[in-house]
């Protein structure tokens, strides 16, 4: 599982999915939801706009997992 550092202290799904280069336009995240192979912390996400914080695991079917990880002036 790779982790992706984020520089908030939370980022929206879609902009997660693109900060990291897994995917290039909103348009695909939609297409991956509806297909139903996006996975937030092995629960099955239907909104593109979830908030991930620190700690969650994104899992997309045959692509990969991916950790949020807050950058240490983010952290409590």
């Amino acid at each position: 599982m790779e982790k992706i550092e984020i520089k908030t202290e939370t980022i929206q799904l879609d902009q997660f999915l693109k900060w990291a280069g897994i995917i290039e336009s909103g348009g695909q995240v939609k297409m991956l939801i509806e297909d139903e192979m996006i996975f937030v912390n092995d629960v099955l996400e239907t909104a593109r706009r979830k908030k991930l914080k620190d700690g969650d695991v994104v899992k997309i079917i045959d692509m990969g997992s991916w950790q949020v990880v807050a950058s240490e002036n983010d952290k409590p």
